[in-house]
């Protein structure tokens, strides 16, 4: 390899600032200034908000740290989760399975294994700028619906510029990340996907750590730490704007952090008083999956582990109707598909719709918890 002056001259500085110190200086650093986030004006002030506050950015950390040091080699892709029931990002969605690999656009890979009974799977290719400006762009789109299986389940997918017979997946130039999205009805029932990748015609073992890639790693990962809090805090302050209801949101917007093509977001903004519930009635559109979920001001998914913080397709309970009311509270007043605000006096929510013909918009209403007795309705 050639080396240019100027690139000579990097290479130099990365291996002094990581044999004096430097690198890792700056992370810290980096991380220290990131909680200038949590201390903003506008964000919520009471104790459980700032403590997730905090909590947030350790877990944006250590997803960054996976993502541009441990997971970050292009030759050698290995599966990761950007979201998780401990690290959160964007409104995760509790019924999902994300995973993550580190690609290259001028590389191309192969991805096999078994579909199973999961009842969603998608690939998507994604230009990961998080820790530049924030955003994800698709390069590239691949579902289920879309692939061809054997008859045992299994499949392969090649992921590259050129297109290839059978499944494929795109790469463009600036690709650098595969997201697998698996989504769940019944996570106790549903088995997942077996999913697998690789390189074509990559070297035969990974290069040993280097300065240079340690100290691009460590400002990378605060870099991403930094962005990402950023935007989501300026998404929740604009659904702040409509306190109690879904904001007229730009779907593009979406899709630009990562989101699936295929899925119309409904985002909004809750807040209320310890005395009272936001009552939430929607009609159903024809659609593949539906599901809704309440997070905090961070836009993490409250701890769905423990507490009834997401309904979908399959778990919700359904009017007489066909429609569906959802009840965000302090308290279960008992009429079904309750929501637990666990603490909190505000945070925002996400209902997404999955391949729906239409997309209605959900009526919302605070009323007072004690109006809403067993069995009916105010």
């Amino acid at each position: 390899m050639v080396l240019t002056m100027n690139t000579a001259a990097k290479l130099i500085d990365a291996q002094t600032r990581v044999m004096e110190g430097q690198s890792w200086s700056d992370f810290c650093r980096a991380l220290e200034a990131a909680g200038d986030i949590v201390l903003a004006r506008t964000t919520p002030a009471s104790p459980i908000d700032r403590a997730e506050g905090y909590r947030y950015l350790t877990r944006l950390t250590r997803i960054g740290l996976e993502m541009m040091l441990e997971h970050a080699d292009p030759d050698f892709p290995t599966f990761y989760a950007a979201s998780h029931p401990t690290g959160k990002i964007g409104g995760d969605n509790p019924d999902n399975l994300y995973q993550n690999a580190t690609i290259a656009g001028d590389r191309e890979y192969r991805i096999w294994g078994r579909r199973n009974t999961v009842p969603y799977l998608s690939f998507g290719t994604k230009a990961n700028r998080y820790a530049t400006e924030g955003t994800m762009a698709s390069t590239g789109e691949l579902e289920a619906a879309e692939m061809v299986f054997d008859k045992d389940g299994s499949f392969e997918v090649s992921v590259s510029r050129e297109r290839k017979p059978g499944n494929w997946l795109p790469l463009a130039a600036d690709t650098s990340m595969l997201l697998v999205r698996q989504t769940f009805l019944d996570r106790a029932n549903e088995v997942a996907a077996d999913v697998r990748i690789e390189r074509v015609s990559g070297p035969e073992k990974p290069e040993p750590l280097t300065p240079q890639k340690l100290d691009r790693g460590l400002a990378s990962a605060a870099a991403f730490v930094t962005g990402t809090a950023r935007t989501f805090v300026n998404w929740v302050e604009e659904f702040r704007k409509y306190p109690n209801a879904f904001a007229p949101f730009p779907q593009e917007t979406c899709y630009r952090t990562g989101g699936d093509p295929l899925i119309y977001y409904l985002h909004g903004y809750w807040q209320l008083a310890a005395d009272e519930a936001l009552v939430i009635e929607t009609q159903v559109p024809e659609c593949e999956i539906w599901n809704f979920q309440l997070d905090n001001y961070w836009m993490e998914s409250l701890d769905y582990r423990f507490l009834p913080a997401c309904w979908n397709k399959r778990t919700a309970k359904y009017n007489a109707d066909g429609t569906l009311t959802f009840v965000i509270a302090a308290r279960d007043p008992g009429l079904g598909n309750y929501m637990d605000t666990a603490g909190h006096g505000c945070g925002s929510m996400l209902l997404r719709w999955t391949r729906a013909k239409t997309h209605p918009q959900p009526r919302c209403r605070v009323v007072k918890l004690a109006s809403l007795v067993q069995g009916g309705r105010t």
